[in-house]
């Protein structure tokens, strides 16, 4: 209930210190006063307040900007947020179809920091959770919900509001110092964007993105390193795939190694320089090979590496990219082309294998020969180094190529198309020798007449049957069976007639016993009083001059006697002569 203010004279009492106030005949004086009634100060404040709030959304309201993408799935009008690095820079207003019912238009009020980069390079996509490159991206819209993601351009541009949005999202860009580097792979595997980068165990970068229009050949995925680790990616330096889990079984035992648990779950990839490295700082956009894995990355080396090519003169079946090239049984390189090219010079169609040897695997055979290592090559290729296509097992029909010294094969020279050098072909070694050699083994055996041959051997069969079957043979057996059956007769007599005889025979072996006992005795016997240290012999040894002295004398008495016979009675004669 609201007041009234009096509108006749109020008594007032006497004020103190006043002895004329309330005197009957003094009167009292009214003053009128004009205040906002109560009732009027909460409209006032809820409309000052509506009033700032509406200058302050205002002020804030960027432009509204439309979108178009293929589907709006995962999109709510007044839900669904735009955001760049993960803040808010709009809300989608509303979705509608467009007039050709091609696609979906998206609007989307953006707030004022978002004006200056709306331009015509400005890239947007919608940040979901899907299945992409074998990986699962946008994890964190399970609960928040799918949004549109902003890329805006960092140079200059036209302000713009009508956009085509991408289906996958862009190359990521890099905020900081660093260098992007792109790394060429067969396939993608578990790698995804923003899977780091190791050196060493470090994590020094990310990756950004790949390209889609090189996945016809290739995959060529842009992967940022910030400084200033940067400087340690050399033109030799390797890269691998780095994700997941490497479990091998050594001598040592199971060996598990992995880089980190954002590794195993984003994929990861890994790169090393040698500490020897001479190799210049790789540029920006400089392209490496993405190896499967560090063993590969190891067997690939570091240091100078010569491209080289050779012409093999026949089949380059089995001849993969990828396969090893080897020197005394060891991988010195691989196989990086092979392909088919015509060649006008001999007018012909040519299969060159493309592959790539590290100089640096043989130890100091630079510096012993005082050259470097192509001259080496071409020296080596002089004393007979041949390309030379090999099977490395029966069971598969892939090829490598093994670098061999042929001393019997033509001298030749190296020599160079653009960047590779040309080392020739020979055809000796590994198991296609063995097959020439059983093919070659299997033609002089497809020209033997074996008809012939058969032909002979059915007319000398037919011969021996005549021969075997012949009535001499016949009349040859009959005689043998005959001489058999009296060689059997002559037996049984000698068995009969030699029995007692043979029951003698140990009786006769004593008997001889005995007899060769006496004799050795008797021979004892003789040789004891005969032999050389007997008296008699050594009596016989004084004898013997006696004798022959003795019969000296009478030889000289006769011829005195034959001489003078007279003598035998006169004497010896004294004329001076005998």
């Amino acid at each position: 209930m609201s007041e009234q203010a009096p509108t006749g004279p109020i008594a007032r009492p006497p004020a103190a210190g006043n002895p004329g106030a309330g005197s009957p005949g003094g009167l009292a004086t009214v003053r009128h006063r004009r205040r906002i009634p109560l009732v009027w100060i909460v409209p006032i404040l809820t409309a000052m307040i509506a009033g700032w709030l509406a200058w302050d959304t205002f002020s804030k309201r960027g432009p509204t900007i439309t979108v178009t993408f293929n589907t709006a799935v995962g999109l709510t009008a007044g839900q669904s947020q735009l955001k760049y690095r993960n803040v808010v820079m709009g809300t989608v207003k509303t979705i509608t179809i467009a007039p050709d019912l091609s696609n979906v238009l998206v609007t989307i009020e953006t707030v004022k920091e978002a004006e200056t980069l709306l331009t015509d390079k400005t890239i947007f996509w919608v940040v979901k959770p899907q299945l992409f490159a074998g990986t699962v991206s946008g994890l964190e819209t399970i609960l928040s919900g799918s949004y549109i993601g902003m890329r805006p351009s960092t140079g200059p541009g036209l302000a713009k509001r009508d956009f085509v949005g991408q289906e996958d999202p862009p190359i990521l860009q890099a905020s900081v110092k660093g260098t992007t580097f792109r790394l060429d792979t067969s396939r993608l595997g578990s790698i995804s964007l923003g899977a780091p980068i190791f050196f060493r165990d470090i994590e020094v970068g990310t990756v950004m993105g790949w390209d889609l229009h090189d996945l016809a050949s290739r995959v060529a995925i842009h992967v940022f390193v910030r400084a200033p680790f940067d400087r340690y990616v050399r033109d030799d330096s390797n890269f691998w795939n780095a994700s997941g889990l490497s479990v091998s079984l050594g001598t040592n035992g199971i060996n598990i190694q992995m880089e980190s648990l954002r590794a195993i779950l984003l994929g990861g990839i890994a790169f090393d320089t040698s500490h020897e490295s001479t190799a210049p700082i790789s540029q920006a956009d400089h392209r490496f090979k993405l190896y499967a894995n560090i063993e590969e990355a190891k067997s690939a080396g570091f240091g100078q590496q010569i491209k080289l090519i050779s012409y093999f003169p026949g089949s380059v079946a089995g001849v993969t990219e990828g396969a090893d090239v080897t020197f005394h049984g060891l991988k010195i390189g691989e196989i990086t082309q092979v392909g088919l090219v015509y060649d006008p010079k001999s007018d012909r169609v040519l299969a060159p294998v493309h592959y790539r040897i590290e100089a640096g695997r043989v130890s100091n055979l630079a510096k012993a020969q005082g050259m470097e290592p192509v001259n080496v090559a071409e020296e080596m290729i002089r004393r007979g180094l041949r390309a030379t296509l090999q099977a490395p097992s029966l069971i598969s029909n892939s090829k490598i190529i093994s670098l061999q010294v042929v001393p019997d094969d033509k001298p030749a020279d190296l020599a160079k198309e653009g960047d590779r050098y040309v080392i020739p072909a020979a055809e000796v070694g590994g198991f296609d020798s063995l097959t020439a050699s059983a093919s070659e083994l299997l033609s002089k055996i497809n020209r033997i007449d074996f008809d012939k041959i058969g032909s002979s051997l059915v007319s000398a069969a037919t011969g021996i049957d005549q021969t075997i079957n012949g009535p001499q043979i016949k009349a040859t057996l009959v005689a043998l069976e005959k001489a058999m059956i009296d060689v059997q007769d002559i037996a049984r007599k000698l068995d009969t007639d030699a029995t007692p005889a043979l029951k003698r025979l140990p009786a006769i072996a004593v008997q001889l016993q005995d007899a060769v006992t006496k004799a050795n005795r008797l021979i004892g016997s003789v040789d004891k009083g005969y032999g050389d240290s007997s008296k008699f012999l050594r009596d016989l040894d004084r004898l013997l001059p006696q004798l022959t002295e003795a019969a000296r004398s009478i030889r000289t008495l006769a011829d005195l006697l034959s001489r003078h016979p007279e003598a035998l009675i006169k004497g010896r004669p004294t004329t001076g002569k005998e």
